[in-house]
């Protein structure tokens, strides 16, 4: 066998395997590269899970603490004063609920948009029962008469916006728990 395929057989004796050593070492540093990467990747996700989840959860508390503050029978126990005339109860009841609606308007920022949705349209329709309710009522009559009637309103009434706010809220909070 001429000198040089004896040569060649001997770069190719030493070549092939270190080729192959190098494609499998190669092959199991990117594993082991990418298993880093996403174990450091779950660990800023638990970071941030664990910074936000508070945030998330108060977020929740106090939206369902809005829904009980805007509902009318909470409302009238907290605004009604003695001798008040129907007109001066629903601007308080009217300025009540934007300013509840003001108050918690940052929370919109960790709850997903569909639930924020469902708020407005919570306080939207307490806004409109309470300016429709009113329209019947004499705004220089005694504010017992826009009581009555807003109760009458509500007794009557099937659902409540409200109601079906704090469901959501309590659905959407358990699916941070699984």
């Amino acid at each position: 066998m001429p000198a040089w395929l004896v040569a060649i057989f001997e770069i190719l004796k030493f070549t092939i395997p270190a080729l192959i050593m190098f494609w499998a070492v190669r092959s199991l540093f990117k594993e082991f590269l990418q298993g880093q990467q996403q174990l450091r990747l779950m660990e800023i996700k638990q970071q941030q899970g664990s910074t936000t989840l508070p945030l998330r959860l108060q977020a929740y508390e106090r939206l369902s603490l809005f829904c009980e503050r805007i509902s009318i029978p909470n409302l009238v126990m907290r605004l009604r004063t003695e001798g008040m005339q129907a007109g001066a109860l629903r601007v308080a009841l009217m300025m009540a609920v934007q300013q509840e609606y003001e108050h918690n308007l940052t929370q919109q920022v960790y709850v997903s948009e569909q639930l924020w949705e469902i708020i407005k349209l919570s306080r939207t329709d307490t806004v409109n029962v309470v300016t429709t309710v009113a329209e019947g009522v004499d705004p220089k009559a005694d504010a017992s008469e826009l009581i009555t009637a807003l109760f009458k309103f509500i007794e009557e009434r099937e659902g409540s916006p409200l109601l079906t706010a704090q469901v959501a809220i309590k659905k959407e909070a358990g699916l941070l728990f699984g």
